[in-house]
């Protein structure tokens, strides 16, 4: 079981660990349909991102809920983006100008600013959950 009983309030486990604070999960749930409703990236792309970061974060409930990422990216732009999430996951001060240099010859600055703003978010989720001791959603059957 997580550290702090989960609440009433939301769907999934996660979910109902933040609904302690609703508010903060009906914003948190709105940020995150903003990311998932993207036009710069695919659902399968944010999803390969977001399984990459949970192994850095090591956030149990995020691990076992798809698994790790694909070991043989499809593009080059998902090679750097995967290979910019573990590095930032591991230490975001680690990563310098030049890299993110590196980065707009694949990404346009829309593109790049969205993919740090959600490395950064998936990040805070992940953390948040393995803070609190979350566990896989089968633990709370």
């Amino acid at each position: 079981m997580s550290h702090v009983e989960l609440s009433n309030y939301g769907g999934s486990p996660f979910e109902k660990l933040m609904g302690h604070a609703p508010e903060v999960l009906n914003q948190w749930v709105k940020l995150e349909e903003v990311f998932f409703r993207s036009n710069a990236f695919t659902l399968e792309f944010l999803e390969q991102i977001r399984r990459a970061l949970a192994f850095k974060n090591l956030c149990h409930y995020c691990m076992l809920k798809a698994g790790p990422p694909e070991g043989n990216p499809e593009s080059a732009r998902s090679a750097i983006a995967l290979r910019f999430a573990n590095k930032f996951a591991i230490d975001h001060t680690s990563i310098s100008k030049e890299e993110v240099q590196e980065m707009e010859f694949y990404f346009s600055r829309n593109e790049l600013i969205e993919l740090i703003a959600f490395c950064s978010f998936v990040t805070a989720s992940q953390k948040f959950g393995s803070c609190l001791g979350l566990q896989s959603a089968d633990h709370y059957k």
